[in-house]
């Protein structure tokens, strides 16, 4: 049985084709330390790393390459961001539609007297900017949000989000799981004053790497979340002033950094934009082949948007007439489909669209993925949730 993967928005799979043999190269070859080592080996290494934060300067429309920051995913980068800004007193406003990535850290600052307001959405996750201005406090701090839900898909109005932060003086903190290498992204353009982003999704690089970037502004303001040697100023215990250095403690994670800089150079080599709308005509396709035959939602019930606007290639659905984790089952079992089940760690999401605590059924399209195989996921589908074609 051919195994057909649709959990994209969980980890891209097939990695880029230059990903896997750069990260043997890598420990094969030439696995030495960097910042450490005063040797030809070690350089080589270095100029790598810096042509990574030099790509992602370039992807993000960034002009600072020592405050590219390498963490091992995107929840680690918003920790040290939300952690490292906030102090007790603060107020933040998210969007309802948040992952626990950013609620997770919030509810714990909760505890330090660290405040926030969920700003609402609708029932397909579109953000309500207009309501946003009546939750502003004299102590609000930031806005924080994703660009895409990782649920349903529903893009968030970035360029307004940044022109509202601005007109209000709030901190705009991104988090770009799951946009980043799909979608793009200026952060100039968008005045976004950090972006938080992971290299395993969209930039379809391994797992254990990802990052931030920062504005210049916001640097000092930002306590660092870990601090111990860095290779550099080693004659002082104290923490580096300088970045990248300040935020960066400890050995780095070298094989996942040059399997993103081998992704990243894959993706500057072709076109996001061809990528990502190959990725929103199989959204569109398997959206139309669910309400060409179930138009009611009888069998499988589309959640969020029912078309490919102001959304990525992300889909989720009920099956009201069979247990969702038994679906999931099959389809895997049965018709060798991958998919993801349950609550997508976004229980807010769920709640806002109204699937919570059932929650759904995910499929998510990538760049290698084809019309063939939405309509065999279809075909399954729709067989599973025991509805004839």
């Amino acid at each position: 049985m051919k195994k057909i993967y649709l959990d994209q928005a969980s980890t891209s799979y097939p990695k880029a084709p230059t990903v896997a043999e750069a990260v043997y190269t890598y420990l094969s070859q030439s696995a030495v330390n960097v910042n450490r080592g005063s040797y030809d080996c070690a350089y080589s290494i270095e100029e790598k790393v810096f042509e990574t934060r030099e790509q992602l300067c370039r992807l993000f429309h960034f002009p600072k390459i020592q405050n590219v920051i390498f963490t091992s995913n995107v929840t680690m980068s918003l920790n040290f961001l939300l952690k490292g800004l906030l102090r007790p007193g603060d107020h933040v406003l998210v969007s309802s539609m948040e992952h626990n990535a950013v609620m997770r850290p919030l509810t714990q600052l909760k505890d330090l007297g660290v405040s926030f307001t969920r700003i609402p959405c609708d029932c397909e996750g579109n953000l309500l900017l207009s309501k946003a201005a009546d939750l502003i406090r004299p102590e609000t701090k930031a806005l924080v949000c994703l660009h895409a839900s990782n649920v349903c898909g529903t893009l968030m109005p970035v360029e307004k989000l940044g022109a509202f932060c601005k007109k209000h003086g709030l901190v705009f903190l991104l988090d770009a799981a799951q946009t980043a290498g799909v979608f793009p992204l200026d952060m100039e353009a968008m005045q976004i004053d950090a972006l938080a982003f992971t290299g395993h999704k969209g930039l379809r690089g391994p797992q254990g790497i990802g990052g931030f970037l920062i504005r210049d502004e916001l640097v000092p303001k930002l306590t660092p979340l870990i601090s111990g040697g860095t290779g550099s100023i080693s004659h002082t215990e104290e923490i580096p002033e300088f970045m990248p250095d300040r935020f960066e403690a400890g050995t780095p994670n070298l094989p996942g950094i040059l399997g993103l800089h081998a992704a990243l150079s894959y993706l500057e080599g072709h076109s996001m934009e061809e990528m990502r709308n190959h990725e929103l005509a199989l959204t569109r396709y398997f959206l139309d082949g669910l309400h060409s035959v179930d138009p009611d939602g009888e069998y499988i019930r589309i959640i969020g948007k029912k078309d490919t606007d102001g959304r990525c290639a992300v889909v989720s659905v009920q099956t009201p007439k069979i247990d969702m984790a038994k679906a999931a089952y099959a389809l895997d079992q049965t018709y060798g489909i991958m998919t993801r089940v349950g609550l997508h760690c976004a229980p807010s999401a769920h709640q806002t669209l109204g699937t919570y605590p059932e929650g759904t059924i995910r499929f998510s399209f990538g760049p290698e993925n084809t019309k063939e195989e939405v309509d065999i996921a279809l075909e399954a589908l729709f067989a599973v949730a025991g509805k004839n074609r």
